[in-house]
């Protein structure tokens, strides 16, 4: 406390404080304002009124201005602290500051120094401003770890460049919380079994949502005064340029949990009104190794699986939207397939999960690396297994079936709804139609469905009209236990994971003929359930009658 300073001497003029209190506390380090309230009448606020009218300033009501609003950029916590000043606007080259004491002249000079902008004060109470200034930045100090926490995430190593490893180390101790909050934010997806995050900033509030079991949930809101810092470490961290924010930008990260074990995410910034907002896609090799039999399918539709893996040529189309597995499905088959005896050739866009023994490109279309043209490299490339990301047109699809039908076999995905759609798709494309009937020998079509949590599900009851219009057979109706999800501290909203349901239809004879014939998606449909493939939606009711999922996550997800 300044003994001299020029708001206790007013205070000592006006009769509020003794000259002997003073005296005899001239050592004390209390704010100077928190000496004049703790040895005077006057309240918080009445201080303030009178510093507005002594000084000839303005005043305002702390408690109604927007934390949100604050412009805490380049200004630290150790500042902020130090002076107990807060930054409340800018406005061309001034910077207002909140204060209790407008004499306390070298805080402001230090303010100008570190800012370079000139100040003017705006007289606020002291306890209000001392809340103020403590509910900010325990938002911010909430984004650092507990000691335990710290021992449990602080072994993440993220494997940058050396370019990478030079911006880091310019960034501020004031950014270590960040840097800690981030690593935090990438371990909870990571636990909780997320496979994206969103990172997303808008005009007065920032959120972070988790995609879990194909769901998007809320999990963190931090300041939106944050918002810049945070788009800067994920960029630092993932190889991107930090100055560019107008363009999308694309990179990786890669993330070494233990000696044995890393997980790469795939992150996408993209320009938004309120900043930047960033993606990112886990990429767990892991999911790629979980074994044909825990994807879901029923027995005969595994054999038909393995069945078509095991020929030495052919093509496998595995089709659905975006997030329905199909990469997961695609990977497990080359798992399998990948042995020392045979030459495994993947073109990707983008590659998701490195598998030791496949030979994996990476599209690149500025470069003129398409899958077209990945497709004719690999065939000078004496291939036994091709897989392409997705046949996205005419030539690639062209490539793709001379391959099937000169001894390889070739894996792909196409975006259509249902198996029987997938060959009226390359038919519309343009492929004619006796190449589609003679080169493709499997088509898998199919979704994810929330799997029901063992330890909350409960048994649902409905009429058997309702059962009938749903979908169920008479057989069915007789022998099925319907479960509800429910909600427990095990899941989320009831349920826990994920399952495939999965349409899987080889070319028969009869689709042959329909195809050759010029028969559409309709005349495909109902051949392939005359010869036992279950469409979606049946196999769907199956995972629901076997108490798996819910009637309601299955009428979801097959848009019922």
């Amino acid at each position: 406390m300044n003994v001299n300073s020029p708001l206790i001497r007013k205070c000592v003029a006006m009769g509020f404080i003794a000259h002997e209190q003073v005296s005899s506390s001239a050592n004390a380090s209390a704010h100077t304002c928190e000496f004049i309230l703790n040895n005077s009448k006057l309240s918080s606020k009445q201080l303030a009124a009178h510093c507005s009218s002594w000084f000839n300033l303005p005043t305002l009501n702390i408690a109604k201005v927007d934390p949100n609003s604050i412009p805490l950029d380049n200004i630290s916590e150790e500042l902020v602290k130090k002076h107990h000043l807060l930054p409340l606007s800018k406005r061309g080259r001034t910077l207002f500051l909140a204060t209790s004491d407008p004499t306390n002249f070298d805080a402001f000079e230090d303010f100008e120094f570190n800012t370079g902008l000139q100040t003017e004060a705006i007289v606020v109470d002291f306890n209000g401003l001392e809340q103020f200034i403590e509910s900010i930045f325990s938002k911010t100090d909430n984004l650092e770890l507990t000691d335990d926490e710290f021992e449990q995430f602080g072994d993440i190593e993220v494997q940058e460049t050396s370019a990478n490893l030079s911006d880091a180390a310019q960034e501020d101790k004031d950014d270590a919380p960040i840097i800690v909050y981030i690593n935090k934010i990438l371990m909870d997806a990571i636990r909780k079994g997320a496979s994206d995050l969103h990172f997303e900033p808008y005009e007065k509030t920032y959120r972070i949502r988790f995609r879990i079991d194909g769901i998007l949930h809320e999990v963190a809101s931090p300041p939106q005064m944050l918002s810049s810092r945070i788009s800067a470490r994920v960029k630092v961290m993932s190889q991107l340029d930090i100055a560019e924010k107008r363009k999308p930008q694309d990179g990786r990260i890669k993330l070494k949990i233990t000696a044995k074990k890393s997980i790469d995410f795939r992150v996408s910034t993209l320009p938004t009104l309120w900043g930047e907002k960033i993606v990112m896609r886990i990429l767990d090799s892991s999911s790629a190794m979980l074994g044909i039999d825990v994807l879901g399918y029923e027995p005969a539709q595994k054999a038909m699986y393995l069945d078509a893996l095991s020929q030495p040529q052919g093509m496998i189309l595995v089709t659905g939207p975006t997030g329905s597995g199909k990469t997961v499905s695609l990977y497990t088959g080359l798992n399998i397939l990948n042995k020392a005896e045979v030459n495994i050739s993947t073109a990707e866009d983008p590659v998701e999960i490195n598998l030791v023994g496949v030979n994996q490109v990476q599209i690149n279309p500025r470069a003129d690396m398409t899958f077209a043209n990945a497709l004719r490299a690999f065939l000078r490339q004496d291939p036994d297994i091709v897989m392409v990301g997705e046949i996205r047109d005419l030539e690639t699809a062209e490539i793709a079936i001379k391959a099937a039908q000169t001894g390889h076999l070739v894996l792909s995905t196409l975006h259509t709804n249902s198996a029987p759609e997938t060959l009226t798709r390359l038919l519309n494309m343009g492929v004619p139609a006796y190449n589609v009937a003679s080169s493709i020998s499997l088509i898998i079509a199919q979704r994810l469905a929330r799997r029901l949590c063992n330890n909350c599900k409960t048994p649902e009851t409905l009429p058997i009209e309702e059962l009938k219009s749903q979908g169920f057979s008479d057989e069915q109706i007789g022998n099925i236990t319907l479960f509800k999800a429910v909600g427990c501290e095990h899941c989320t909203e009831g349920y826990k994971g994920r399952v495939g349901i999965y349409e899987v239809m080889r070319i028969t004879s009869e689709i042959s003929q329909i195809i050759m014939s010029g028969g559409n998606s309709l005349d495909i449909a109902k051949a392939s359930l005359e010869s036992g493939f279950n469409s979606l939606r049946l196999s769907g009711l199956e995972k629901a009658a076997s108490g798996v999922t819910s009637l309601a996550e299955i009428n979801r997800v097959t848009s019922y």
